[in-house]
C-alpha cells in the first residue's frame, strides 16, 4: 500500500512540475500553485523516506523522478553565480506597507546605496516619503506609488494599468551614462480564485512596454505575480528579470517573516544586471528587491 502511495504522489508532483503550464487556470487557483512551484521540491526527501520504509526499488525510482524534474527547472537558480563587475545604476523597489509606522527607517536602510528607489503603498506625507525626500534630490509620486532618484527626472506622468485609477507612473531618468525610462507599478492583487483584475493590469503593463520605443527600460514594483506564475510570461520577455539574470537564489520577498514567493520585481531592457538580491524592510510585510545594472 505504501509503495503505491509513493508512486502515485511522485507521479502527481512530477506532472505538476513538468506540466503546470498545461493545467487550466481553474478560476485563478493554478497561478497560486505556480507561485509555489519551487517549494514542491520539499516533497522529494519525504517521498524517498517513505520509499525506504516501503523497501521498494520501484518506489525509490518514482520518488527520484520529481527530484530530477525539479533540478532541471530550478537547479541553475541555486547554483548561479552573479556576474558582478562594474555597474552604472543601483536600483530597488519596496512595498513599504500602508500601515507601517517604521517605513521611514525601512527606506533609509534600503536606499542608502541606491541611485533609484521605487516605493508602493505610500502614504502621502508619510514617514517613507519624508525620509526619501531627504535622501534624494529628485522624486515623483502618484497616488500610492513613487520614484526617488539621484538623477534628474523628466517626462513624468501617472498611469492607469486597468484599475480605474492611477497606481503606476512613468518617468525618464537622465543618468551620466544616458537616459532610462522607468515604470513604477503596483498591479492588482491576485488571490486564489480572483486573478482577473491582476491579469488585466498585467496585460496593460505589457501594452505600455510594447508601445515604448525607449532604448533602456526599467519596470519596478509589486506586480502581485510570482516569478514562476504564468502571468510573468507576458512581461519576460520582452523584459529581463534582474533576479533571474544575476541574483543569488530565488530572491523571495513575501511575506517578510518567511518569504515563500516573489511578487516584487526589477525587470529591464537595454541593460545587463550585474547583481541582484533582497533587502529587509522594517515593518513591511514585503522585503525589498534590489539590483545593479550596467548600460
Amino acid at each position: 500500500m505504501l509503495k503505491r502511495v509513493v508512486i502515485v504522489v511522485s507521479v502527481v508532483v512530477s506532472a505538476a512540475l513538468a506540466g503546470h503550464r498545461l493545467i487550466p487556470a481553474l478560476g485563478g487557483f493554478t497561478p497560486v500553485l505556480e507561485s509555489l512551484l519551487p517549494w514542491m521540491g520539499l516533497a522529494v526527501p519525504l517521498l524517498l523516506a517513505f520509499a525506504a520504509v516501503a523497501r521498494s526499488t520501484g518506489a525509490v525510482a518514482a520518488a527520484l523522478l520529481p527530484g530530477l524534474i525539479w533540478a532541471a527547472m530550478f537547479g541553475s537558480t541555486l547554483l548561479r553565480t552573479p556576474p558582478g563587475g562594474p555597474s552604472d545604476l543601483a536600483v530597488g523597489t519596496v512595498n513599504v506597507g500602508v500601515t507601517n509606522n517604521a517605513s521611514g527607517e525601512a527606506v533609509r536602510a534600503i536606499a542608502k546605496d541606491l541611485d533609484l528607489l521605487a516605493a508602493q503603498e505610500l502614504t502621502r506625507g508619510g514617514p517613507a516619503a519624508k525620509q526619501l525626500n531627504k535622501m534624494f534630490k529628485h522624486h515623483y509620486a502618484v497616488s500610492t506609488v513613487g520614484l526617488w532618484s539621484r538623477y534628474p527626472l523628466s517626462e513624468t506622468k501617472p498611469l492607469d494599468v486597468g484599475m480605474g485609477w492611477p497606481r503606476a507612473l512613468r518617468a525618464v531618468v537622465t543618468t551620466p551614462k544616458g537616459k532610462v525610462t522607468v515604470y513604477v507599478m503596483h498591479l492588482a492583487s491576485a488571490r486564489p480564485g480572483h486573478t482577473t483584475s491582476r491579469d488585466v493590469s498585467l496585460a496593460r503593463a505589457r501594452e505600455l512596454v510594447d508601445a515604448d520605443p525607449s532604448k533602456r527600460i526599467l519596470l519596478l514594483g509589486d506586480l502581485n505575480t510570482a516569478t514562476t506564475d504564468r502571468g510573468m510570461s507576458g512581461l519576460t520577455p520582452p523584459l529581463t528579470d534582474a533576479q533571474s539574470e544575476a541574483g543569488d537564489g530565488f530572491g523571495f520577498t513575501w511575506p517578510a517573516e518567511f518569504p515563500i514567493t516573489r511578487p516584487d520585481h526589477i525587470l529591464h531592457r537595454g541593460m545587463t544586471a550585474t547583481e541582484a538580491g533582497v533587502a529587509p524592510a522594517t515593518g513591511s510585510d514585503h522585503r525589498a528587491a534590489i539590483a545593479s545594472l550596467r548600460f
